[in-house]
Parts: structure tokens; C-alpha cells; sequence
């Protein structure tokens, strides 16, 4: 069993500037966060990246714990989007997911897509790890899925890719522009992380739709709204700048920190 890793509540006690999750956490109850020019947001930021290197530094490439099974004591519990009704993922649901094809792209040398049993055909990880969510439950589970960096290897990533961003097909309301997808992002050492998987199955079953099917993402040193499902593509990028808000996700855009590491 891998030792635990220094936690976000540990580094609060030893004063990395614990004050900007504390605010940032509040998402939209904090309307100046909204403001990019909001200069209070500008120092929470610059605070939130304080606690980004630290943890970085502090934590290295550790491990995220992993369990038994005897401490799956109850099903990975659905939360956010569990039932897209977008029309291309009720058409790949018809289908059992025969017809899905996930795009790799971008910064890369060598675009690809790779259907599901592409995917599943490749080298595999199981881990047992326990999900942590900003809404303050946690759940074990058993994950079954290919390493991302297998993924990168193989698409050869161009020098000025800086973060991965992952394209969901999943929306969670609408605004001028049309449906608002959700979407997430990770730097490169979370990427090539061994935990940092993309995830086909569960408890040794296929991954059920209220999970994430036919593919959801594991980067298992985050919070839950850095692991999402539904995934339609994957992008590497070096900037957010063109990317919905401009902040790295779809909750980062609406206030919450960009690293939600634990």
C-alpha cells in the first residue's frame, strides 16, 4: 500500500496560503472572482499559484493512496451530468458506443483517434483509489482504464504544449453562444502521472453511463470536478486563452481554482 501524500489541509497548517482555497472555493458566491480585472482576483490568483508550486514541490510524483477492496463498500456514486442528451452522445449510446472515436490533438506531431477497443486493447492500469468531491463526500472505487501518457507517447507532443484540456460531450446549461460544454484541463506532470488514467471501466465492470461512459478521466491527486466524463477529445495546448472563459474549466471559468490538488 502506497504511503499517503502531503494533503491540501496539511499544507494549510504549515501556512501555504491556505486563504486562497478558502475563497476561491465559493465559486460564484464570490461575484468579484467573475471579474477578471477585479484586482481582489488578481491576488487570489497569483496566491493560488503560491499553493500550486508548493504542493508541487512538496509532492513530487508520489502516489495517491490506493485501498483494498474490502474498502469498495458501496458503488462510485454519480454526480453532476449522469445522462447527457446531447444528439451525438445519444446517438453513440443507441450504438453501445460502437461508433465512438476519441480525438487526440493539437500539439501534437501526431493527431490521432482511437475507437474504444482501440483503447481498451492498450496497456492497461487498475487502481483503487478514493474520490474526493469539492461538495465534501468521498468514495472508493476500483478503476480500470488506459495510462494517459501511453496516449501522449503515441501522439508525440510538440515542445510548446504546456497542459492537456479534455472535451466532454456532456453540457450543463446554455448561453448566447449555444450549449455550455464541460471541459477540464491538467498540466503535463498530472498528465504523464501513472494514476492519471483514461477510464473504460469500474468495479470491475464496464464504466456505467451515470459514471462517465464510455470514457471518463482519472487524475487521482485532484478533486472530482478535475475528473471529468463523457470524454469527446483531448487537445494539447500552451495557453487557455481561446478556450471558454479562459481559465482552464468549466467551474474555473465560473470561480473555482484551477489546481484542486489534495
Amino acid at each position: 500500500m502506497n504511503k499517503p501524500i502531503l494533503t491540501r489541509r496539511q499544507l494549510i497548517r504549515l501556512g501555504a496560503l491556505g486563504a486562497s482555497s478558502v475563497v476561491l472555493s465559493g465559486c460564484d458566491a464570490f461575484d468579484l472572482l467573475g471579474n477578471r480585472s477585479s484586482s481582489v482576483r488578481d491576488i487570489v490568483a497569483k496566491a493560488n499559484d503560491v499553493t500550486y508550486y508548493v504542493q508541487r514541490f512538496l509532492i513530487g510524483d508520489a502516489l495517491a493512496r490506493e485501498y483494498p477492496e474490502s474498502e469498495i463498500r458501496q458503488p462510485q456514486k454519480p454526480n453532476g451530468s449522469t445522462n447527457p442528451q446531447t444528439p451525438e452522445y445519444l446517438a453513440l449510446k443507441a450504438a453501445d458506443f460502437s461508433d465512438y472515436r476519441l480525438s487526440v490533438s493539437g500539439l501534437v506531431e501526431t493527431p490521432k483517434s482511437y475507437s474504444l477497443s482501440e483503447l481498451r486493447n492498450m496497456p492497461s492500469r487498475t487502481q483503487i483509489t478514493r474520490h474526493d468531491c469539492v461538495e465534501g463526500w468521498s468514495c472508493i472505487a476500483k478503476w480500470t482504464g488506459t495510462p494517459l501518457s501511453v496516449v501522449l507517447d503515441e501522439v508525440k507532443l510538440r515542445p510548446s504544449a504546456r497542459y492537456i484540456v479534455f472535451h466532454c460531450y456532456d453540457s450543463l446549461g446554455s448561453g448566447r453562444a449555444g450549449p455550455a460544454f464541460y471541459y477540464e484541463s491538467c498540466d503535463l506532470a498530472d498528465a504523464r502521472h501513472p494514476q492519471t488514467i483514461l477510464a473504460y471501466g469500474l468495479n470491475d465492470q464496464v464504466l456505467p453511463v451515470s459514471n462517465g461512459a464510455p470514457i471518463r478521466v482519472r487524475i487521482e491527486r485532484q478533486l472530482g470536478y478535475k475528473q471529468p466524463k463523457y470524454i469527446r477529445a483531448i487537445e494539447a495546448v500552451s495557453t487557455f486563452e481561446d478556450i471558454g472563459r479562459g481559465r482552464g474549466g468549466y467551474w474555473e471559468d465560473r470561480g473555482y481554482e484551477w489546481y484542486a490538488g489534495i
